[in-house]
């Protein structure tokens, strides 16, 4: 769909940003496009960063929280899975290793990791976070249930207990990679499945591809489950 007149059809890859009543915000991931994404919705600070997984996709725009941190006196703590973790810190030692100094006149992003355990809920930015491991091939991600609201992206299915985690949820964002089945990803019927078996108001498909244009893929889905775009913005 790149050269769609429909300006949903232009999409970057994954992520989020869930701001709470107090104003605070957290980052779900930083995909590579991340500067331009914070730039359009102008946002200018966060509080916490939460990973998903390592993933490519899911993690290098990481650089770009030195926007951040280069404005603050302590580092941007960052919430993920041991083995997230653990990788983070391999491919970009530079952000949490505190014996790496910045030369005098630069700067350089400032991070401190925290790790989490799956169904162990923490306080982060004044709201209650609950990590949900779903599988993704060889993969393990953790999809999150933020008070009202359940995310999960690259799941190849939704395991019952991470569904019974995820039930009472009134929004649920669920990753849909193609129509047909794939070896990493929910289908896009099989994310309408996971979506009635959570049973929220309302579902929101995102991590799609230029497969599906986003008006056609509207017209076809349930009522209450609708195609994510860049930009959207959902009040829960």
């Amino acid at each position: 769909m790149c050269r769609s007149d429909d300006p949903r059809d232009r999409r970057s890859r994954v992520g989020a940003l869930v701001e709470t009543g107090a104003g605070r915000r957290i980052l779900i991931d930083t995909p590579p496009e991340l500067r331009l994404q914070l730039v359009a919705a102008g946002v200018a600070s966060v509080d916490a960063v939460l990973f998903t997984h390592d993933h490519a996709d899911h993690t290098h725009g990481i650089d770009d929280v030195r926007a951040f941190t280069a404005r603050s006196a302590e580092p941007l703590t960052m919430y993920a899975s041991a083995a997230t973790a653990a990788t983070l810190v391999r491919k970009f030692a530079y952000i949490f290793d505190d014996a790496m100094r910045a030369l005098p006149g630069t700067f350089k992003p400032e991070g401190r990791l925290r790790t989490l355990v799956e169904h162990e809920t923490v306080g982060i930015a004044g709201v209650d976070v609950t990590p949900v491991r779903v599988p993704h091939g060889h993969a393990e991600v953790f999809g999150y249930r933020i008070g009202d609201l359940a995310y999960v992206t690259d799941a190849k299915c939704v395991p019952e207990p991470a569904l019974a985690r995820l039930r009472g949820a009134r929004v649920l964002v669920l990753n849909a990679l193609f129509r047909t089945p794939h070896p990493t990803h929910l289908s896009i019927p099989e994310a309408i499945a996971v979506a009635e078996a959570v049973g929220a108001e309302r579902t929101y498909l995102t991590h799609l591809t230029h497969r599906d244009a986003h008006a056609t893929l509207e017209a076809e889905l349930p009522p209450h489950v609708r195609p994510a775009h860049d930009g959207l913005v959902v009040h829960v």
